[in-house]
This record gives C-alpha cells, structure tokens and sequence, in this order.
C-alpha cells in the first residue's frame, strides 16, 4: 500500500493521517478538504470564537506546517466530486487521484428548514462550519432579537451565546420538552431553569409553521398562530451524515456510512469513521457525533488501514458549555428506567437500566463524571442507592 487518500480535513480526518504518520506509515498520504482552511475544532465555533474569544488560528488542530513537516498534502477548497471504486480513483476538479485506501471522513451536514417555508430566506443561519459562523457573527448585537429553532445542545449553546451578549433570545422546540432525544427530563429541567435565569424564552411542544419577511427574516409564525418578532433566526435541528459521494459509488449505507467493526466499508479498500460512519454496537448499529467519537474511531481505522484489526468498542462521552455550566456526559442512556439524583457537592444524574448503570450527566461536577466514565470503561455498576446518598465517596464505588 502506497497511496491513501482521505476525504474530509475535519476532526476525524486530521486524527486519522496524524496516526497513520505516528504508526510508521512512509507512503503518500493526501487529505481534502472542502473549505479553504486546514483541520480546526468545531466546539469552539458556536461557544468561544462566536463570543469573540479565540482567534481563527487558536482553532487549527494543528499548525498548517505540521501537515508539510509530516509529507501530508493537503487539498482545501476544493470537494471532491466522485468516487469510482473500480478504478480506486478520486475525481477533484478534473484530476483522478488514484489510492490504494481511502478513509471517508466527511462528517455531517446541518438539516436546514424548508425553503417553502422561508428557509432559504436571508437571516436563516445554520451553526455547523467556520463560513456558517462567520456569517452570523454580525448578527449578535445587543437587543437585537434572534429565534432559535430547535432545543438540541446546538440550539441551547447558540442561545447561552446570544444571551451573554445582550440579544433577546427565544428557543423554539417542537418536542414537549428540550434535549428530550438525549437526556432526562431532570437534566431537561436543569437546563431550562438555567436559561431562564439568563432571560431566555424557550416554548415547548410547539412548532414553526413559517418564517416572515420579503426576503429578510422580520419573525416567525408558530403552529399556533402566535407570530414573534425577530431580526434573524437560527436553525439547530440536528444533522444528516454526509453521505452523498459514498451513496454515489455505490457503498452500503445504515444512517451513514455502513463499517464494521474495524471501520471498512462494503468495499474492502474504503474505510469511514467519525459522523459519517455508523458502526455495530450491541447487536444493531450506531453512529456518534462527537469529537471524541470522531478521534478514536479515526485514530482505530489508521492502524487498521495498517493491519491492526483491532475492533471499535468506545464508551461515549460528550460535554456542552453554557453560561458558567459545563454539562459533562459519559454512556449511552439508551433503554434506562431509572434516573438516580446525586446532590453533594455539585448535581448528577445517572441513569440506570434496573440495576445496570448506563450514563451519568454531571452538571459541574467533575468527579461524577470521571468516576462514572471509570465505572463504564471498567462495565462495572454501583448501587443507586449509593450514588444517590450524598455521603458515598464516589471514588469508592471504583474500589468496591
């Protein structure tokens, strides 16, 4: 194997050549990306860079010269285009660059609202790149108003921001409560209660039936006839895995890209992880989104692409920011019955399936997260009844 070609300079990509070069790798190793700007953190973008407290090169991963000193070539500004599997070539622009492997780490895509609906209208923002942040930037000045669509930890981040910087800010969410695809309604609550205390509206159970505007958003129509006022809107209703090329070569797709344990696709010399790549996971498939999710898995398929054959078991964890809170989450709480309540020196909830422990989100509290991301990595599960009691010495349930 001579030449690897990896498409996608986000998080997952930038991982995986690194590790490819640290695990002795001397052939060619070319990584494209879309934008103009080599590999950077996304967390930042709708948190620190927003509020204008870290410069653009703060956000680099690493160093553009890195990628020189390493004989990684980078392609930016330029997507690819196709990708034909028989003749193992990557169309950019009108050149065919030909691999032995290629690793698909191409990330996500925001879901946008329907143009039909005023989607498409000038003031609809998305929060996903570097442009899509740049681009509302200018939006956030005091007292102007902004409407958040969608009560995700985007849509809350994008809020906690605007807030901070003296907009009126009402979050739409179209489920009976926020974050109740990923969390309990006690961290829900928690999360609301915090919002609040910073003037933020937020309306549940409640959807949007248009934007208003002659081409400039002036407000929203909600599904019960209500209509606010707003200088601009932001859409955080998720994501969709950047499928396209690899739906176009004709590779397997399960809410993203198909792999199996070791990261390949359906064809042999094609590898994917990060966001765009769904994996087996306890008798069915998942795909995370997460900067952790997205170096780990990266950092497997390298030494996988080299033979390791080492299979992906990751115990998820994630963290949001908001205000003075960060919201530190280890497991998957899929499936749970049980959410126990921690109060000691900060707040907790872990979740439990009968008596299996399956996640905890730590609201500023540190050391329930470490302990509980220990209990996971070692599938170990306390007592509730001891998590729950506020004299247990959390770091004792590792030693029990």
């Amino acid at each position: 194997m001579e030449r690897i070609v990896v498409l996608g300079a986000g998080q997952a990509g930038a991982s995986l050549v690194a590790r490819l070069r640290n695990q002795g790798f001397q052939g060619r190793i070319t990584l494209i990306g879309a934008e103009p700007v080599p590999p950077y953190q996304r967390p930042p973008l709708s948190k620190a860079y927003l509020l204008g407290e870290m410069a653009l090169e703060r956000l680099f991963l690493r160093p553009e010269s890195f990628y020189a000193d390493h004989q990684i070539e980078l392609r930016l500004g330029k997507p690819a285009t196709a990708i034909d599997l028989a003749a193992r070539t990557v169309t950019l622009g009108d050149e065919q660059l030909p691999y032995d492997a290629l690793a698909l780490t191409t990330g996500a895509r925001p879901r946008r609202l329907p143009a039909a609906n005023g989607g498409d209208m000038h003031g609809v923002h998305v929060v996903r790149d570097l442009a899509d942040v740049d681009a509302m930037a200018p939006e956030f000045q005091a007292g102007r108003r902004v409407v958040i669509v969608g009560g995700g930890y985007i849509g809350l981040e994008a809020a906690a921001v605007a807030a901070s910087k003296g907009l009126e800010v009402t979050v739409l969410e179209m489920a009976a409560r926020i974050l109740q695809r990923v969390a309990a309604p006690e961290t829900s609550d928690a999360i609301r209660a915090l919002h609040q205390r910073h003037g933020v509206r937020i309306r549940e159970g409640l959807g949007l039936t248009r934007i208003t505007g002659e081409g400039q958003v002036d407000g929203v129509e909600l599904a019960d006839g209500t209509h606010l006022p707003a200088d601009f809107v932001i859409a955080g209703i998720g994501v969709l895995p950047a499928t396209e090329l690899a739906e176009a070569a004709g590779l397997t797709l399960d809410n993203g890209i198909a792999v199996d344990a070791q990261g390949r696709s359906s064809d042999p010399h094609v590898w994917a992880a990060g966001d765009c790549a769904s994996f087996p996971w306890r008798g069915g498939r998942l795909r995370l989104e997460s900067v952790q999710n997205a170096i780990d898995q990266a950092e497997l398929v390298a030494g996988n692409m080299l033979g390791a054959g080492r299979d992906y078991a990751p115990v998820p964890w994630f963290w949001s920011d908001q205000y003075d809170l960060k919201l530190q989450i280890a497991g998957l709480n899929t499936g749970y019955d049980r959410v126990v309540i921690r109060e000691a020196e900060a707040r907790s909830h872990w979740y439990f399936a009968g008596e299996k422990f399956l996640a905890v989100d730590a609201l500023n509290d540190s050391r329930a997260y470490m302990v509980g991301k220990r209990l996971l990595e070692a599938g170990r599960s306390p007592a509730p009844e001891q998590v729950a009691d506020p004299r247990t010495d959390l770091k004792a349930l590792l030693r029990a």
